[in-house]
């Protein structure tokens, strides 16, 4: 096989991952923003209840993201070990992992919802919008992580389509629930909630339906498997130390910005939207590299594993500096979209062509991260990243003092990603993460 060829091989194999999955990320987050928008006329009381409940679902939920994460990892290596049925029996401890968590988090956002909307700072007419929303979609809850590991199990399956076509029809659903149950039915914030709450649910039963249908056809047992179960928890604990690392970075970052004056954290804000939305785009090719590179470590192929590492960091590479390029030449298009603030508009100028700078470095960060998540390379991950914590929190908590304002605290951020970048691309360039087999001993 020619170079060109194998190249070619590896293009159509990430781009038939990456794109389906860039399309499901971008819709997840549209739930959010669907009810923001059908609450926003409600008035701004209820948006700002909203508001405070969204942000404290994303944080309990998000932190479980490794749900998806190994168990991706876990089913691609049994998919290359030629085993399908070990593979969804895998996929089914975690999705039993996934509705023991729910259970806990379930039960501490029920009782403890007037404290969180006081510790986000719901103001008192915001607050009980706030409670009423969180309480309703605590309810959701289970779904939302059982979707998380059920997306995990056809990712490993090398199916990225399937959960597309979920999310797709999920956002359709709840956008048509939300503006009946809020208007039509009256229910108000309400509503908003349970039209999410029976979007989730109704995304999670299809994909129950998926998996159930995969086991019975590999006569996979459906049954809780304690030890499997546990192994699920094993691989997912370091991702979620990964995962807090991360958020710790991002309200750090928040804290710092607002501690800046109002210009700033507006447009730190923005900022933060455009970095967020590229992290999509970037985290499409991770998502390829965790299905692919643990199908192939999964059949003992180090050369293929090798290969398509290189190759996906071409893509994230090249898909940095593309993206980068992007948001400088596009700045007078979208900045007067998000504020017409004159001031706010400056800080974020200068800040964008910070971001832009990095882009780059992020894409190799990103790929990276996926291929050694696909690897299950979890402890590692979680080291890494807790030391590129220690890095950025003196940089950035030193903002403040330094005079350097919002484009101190950028290259704080910048230093972030370089700081993971060299731990990543040192990682990679060995062979410890190399493991092979069914399963990373």
């Amino acid at each position: 096989m020619t170079l060109t060829t194998d190249r070619r091989r590896h293009d159509r194999e990430i781009l038939a991952l990456a794109v389906p999955a860039f399309g499901a990320l971008v819709a997840e987050p549209l739930f959010l923003m669907a009810d923001s928008a059908i609450v926003g006329h409600l008035g701004t009381a209820q948006l700002a209840g909203v508001g405070v409940a969204s942000a404290a679902l994303t944080t309990a939920t998000g932190v479980f993201v490794f749900l998806a994460y190994a168990t991706t990892a876990a089913v691609a290596r049994r998919i290359g070990a030629g085993d399908r049925r070990a593979a969804i029996q895998q996929g089914i401890d975690g999705i039993w992992l996934a509705l023991a968590l729910s259970a806990a988090v379930v039960a501490l956002t029920l009782l403890l919802a007037p404290q969180v909307a006081d510790v986000l700072g719901a103001s008192p007419t915001a607050a009980p919008y706030a409670v009423t929303y969180l309480r309703i979609s605590a309810l959701g809850i289970p779904a939302i992580l059982m979707v998380m590991a059920a997306t995990g199990v056809l990712r490993g399956l090398q199916d990225t389509r399937t959960p597309l076509y979920v999310a797709v029809a999920g956002f359709a659903a709840n956008l048509g629930l939300n503006a009946g149950l809020v208007y039509g039915a009256g229910l108000g914030v309400a509503g908003s909630a349970w039209g999410t709450v029976i979007a989730q649910t109704g995304m999670a039963a299809v994909y129950v339906c998926v998996v159930v249908r995969g086991a019975r056809r590999e006569q996979a047992s459906l049954r809780p498997d304690a030890a499997g179960i546990r192994a699920s928890a094993r691989a997912g604990g370091p991702l979620m130390v990964r995962t807090l690392s991360l958020r710790a970075v991002l309200m750090i970052a928040t804290a710092v910005a607002a501690g800046l004056g109002d210009d700033e954290i507006a447009a730190h804000q923005i900022a933060m939207t455009v970095f967020l939305f590229i992290a999509f785009a970037l985290d499409a090719i991770a998502i390829a590299g965790q299905a692919i590179v643990g199908r192939h470590l999964g059949a003992g192929d180090v050369p293929g594993t090798r290969a398509a590492t290189r190759r996906m960091i071409e893509w994230g590479i090249g898909s940095g500096v593309l993206l980068g390029l992007l948001v400088v030449v596009a700045r007078p298009l979208y900045v007067p979209l998000f504020t017409p603030d004159p001031a706010v508009q400056h800080q974020l100028n200068t800040v964008l062509l910070l971001l832009a700078l990095c882009q780059p470095v992020s894409g190799l960060v990103y790929v990276l991260d996926g291929v050694l998540m696909g690897a299950g390379d979890g402890p590692f991950l979680a080291w890494a990243m807790l030391g590129t914590l220690a890095v950025f929190a003196p940089a950035a908590l030193a903002v403040p003092s330094s005079g350097t304002g919002l484009a101190g605290l950028w290259w704080a951020m910048n230093l972030f990603m370089l700081v993971r970048g060299g731990f990543l691309a040192w990682r990679a360039r060995g062979g410890r993460w190399l493991v092979t087999g069914a399963v990373r001993s």
